[in-house]
């Protein structure tokens, strides 16, 4: 590890440790704190390894995995199968969307997904991704008879759709690789991309338009456009999705609501800032 990169960690950990938002209890219990070091640490890394927590911590390679052996039983991480490093669980991930679910968020995006209902007529989505899983937080289905039904509150898997798409484009490529180890992905159609090679194309080209479609990918009859809001503007990965019958697909409609698309999302980004 460079030298600068050493230095940089150990003012991570330090600003961590320096987190005391409560008064300091009377009969602190070490255990507890320990675990939810842990967690503060896993919030400020993408994976952890039983080394790292073990010096953290400042006690022994035994007593970090009887502790992460414990979150890990409770879900709050999990252990990646090739890696070896610990990395966020379903249980930690629920908590936090819940959570996340309570604040404004989905209040401070409603008037820029209402303003994209009625501009395209079609129906409108505010989506986020949790590990390889897109969940629809919010939504507002088109007016016109033949329509896409509102996915709200719904899961699927981020490589069938548009939403998930164009939040994966942005992410690492190390972070990818760990979020599908093999090249094999679950499909929904026989459009779905069905192996992360493939997927890895399709993301580059996102990258290079600022924009995700999908045509039949997750569900037959059904088209959509994505764009993902920047990673530093929300602790949350969002994407604005809008999605239309096939029958009323163009490429020059996908392009224009593409860009309208983007052009909201940069006016909503600024208020999550």
């Amino acid at each position: 590890m460079p030298e600068s990169t050493k230095i940089s960690a150990v003012k991570n950990v330090s600003a961590l440790d320096a987190i005391e938002v409560g008064p300091r209890p009377q009969y602190p219990i070490e255990s507890v704190d320990n675990a939810l070091r842990i967690l503060l640490l896993l919030g400020d890394r993408s994976e952890l390894r039983l080394t790292e927590v073990a010096d953290y911590l400042g006690v022994a390679s035994s007593t970090a995995h009887r502790l992460l052996a414990m979150l890990h039983y409770r879900g709050f991480v999990r252990q990646d199968s090739r890696s070896k490093a610990y990395v966020p669980g379903t249980t930690l991930t629920g908590v936090a969307f819940s959570i996340l679910q309570k604040f404004d968020v989905r209040q401070t995006l409603r008037p820029f997904l209402e303003q994209l209902n009625d501009e395209t007529g079609e129906t409108v989505h505010v989506a986020t991704l949790d590990g390889t899983t897109v969940r629809f937080i919010d939504a507002i289905e088109s007016p016109k008879a033949v329509r896409v039904a509102s996915r709200l509150g719904r899961s699927m898997p981020a490589n069938c759709t548009s939403t998930g798409k164009a939040m994966l484009a942005f992410l690492p490529e190390e972070r990818l690789h760990q979020l599908y180890p093999a090249d094999e992905l679950p499909v929904l159609t026989e459009n779905s991309i069905s192996s992360r090679t493939a997927l890895e194309r399709e993301l580059a080209g996102i990258r290079r338009r600022g924009y995700a479609t999908s045509s039949e990918e997750s569900e037959e009859g059904v088209s959509s456009v994505s764009v993902a809001f920047p990673a530093d503007r929300s602790a949350l990965r969002l994407s604005f999705n809008t999605a239309m019958p096939v029958s009323r697909v163009r490429r020059t409609e996908i392009k224009r609501i593409a860009e309208m698309m983007i052009a909201t999302v940069e006016r909503a980004a600024a208020l999550l800032h």
